[in-house]
């Protein structure tokens, strides 16, 4: 099929309305998903217990009655929305080549991080029940193993931490407005506030798992590499620990709640 073919049948699908409609949708998930996550970071932070990622989030809702199919609801969606950022990396438009292919490399990446979520909400919905943290170490110990394989898992903690990186500066800069249709009005003063807020504290939240990989590809140690509930649980152990996770718990909120309104401000 040809290149034009493709960009064709990708800005077809874009423009389905139904289609648009449950990628919308799929911000609202994301935006439930860590206000969960968020609370149960307030939960450990004070002392109690929980899984603080995203599997323990949707653990949770499962529990509730039909949370299934919640979790359904929340799984089809993110699937919608990856999808709907997986064509936009194909009809990446403007600039030069290198700056086509940084555009299609972040819109491919979001594409990825929402399809996986919503697949552990899949998995969570018909009876699993993941442990990230041990198939983040499961991972990286089938990384160590190959030839260069401590490199693989540093460049990949890496990764994620400049992903973190860009998450801080994003909202920094507040440069996620440019993608939203955000009213002049107090309300839009509000959720701009809420964005910059939970994206500097959802960029912590990744370097700190960032962090965990570099260790573990330094020390070839793959029960080092964990997931967020393991970092969580380094974090509250350090000094200072529990009022830094509850910092990161009431960001997470806040992106939370701004990822919600994104759902109808956001451009598609």
């Amino acid at each position: 099929m040809s290149a034009p073919t493709v960009k064709r049948a990708a800005r077809e699908a874009q423009d389905n309305t139904v289609f648009r409609r449950i990628a919308r949708a799929g911000y609202a998930a994301n935006g439930v998903v860590h206000i969960l996550v968020g609370i149960v970071f307030l939960v450990v932070a004070f002392g109690g217990e929980g899984e603080s990622d995203q599997a323990g989030a949707f653990k949770a809702v499962g529990a509730a009655p039909l949370g299934f199919v919640g979790l359904w609801i929340i799984a089809i969606t993110l699937w919608a929305l990856g999808a709907y950022h997986a064509l936009e990396g194909i009809l990446a438009w403007g600039g030069d080549a290198a700056r086509k292919w940084g555009r299609r490399v972040s819109e491919w990446g979001q594409a990825i991080a929402f399809i996986a979520v919503g697949i552990i909400a899949a998995a969570v919905a018909i009876g699993a029940r993941p442990d990230p943290d041990e198939a983040a170490q499961e991972a990286s110990r089938g990384v160590l193993a190959i030839p260069g394989g401590p490199f693989v898992l540093g460049a990949v903690g890496v990764g994620i931490g400049v992903a973190g990186i860009a998450f801080v500066v994003m909202g920094a800069r507040r440069s996620f407005r440019n993608r939203m249709t955000i009213p002049d009005t107090a309300l839009g003063a509000s959720v701009t506030a809420l964005g910059v807020v939970g994206f500097v504290a959802k960029g912590i939240a990744l370097l700190i798992v960032s962090v965990l990989l570099v260790v573990a590809a330094i020390q070839v140690d793959p029960e080092a590499a964990d997931g967020l509930d393991a970092a969580i649980d380094a974090l509250i152990a350090m000094p200072y620990g529990p009022p830094l996770v509850a910092g990161v718990g009431v960001g997470l909120i806040a992106y939370g709640i701004f990822c919600l309104f994104r759902a109808p401000y956001a451009d598609l």
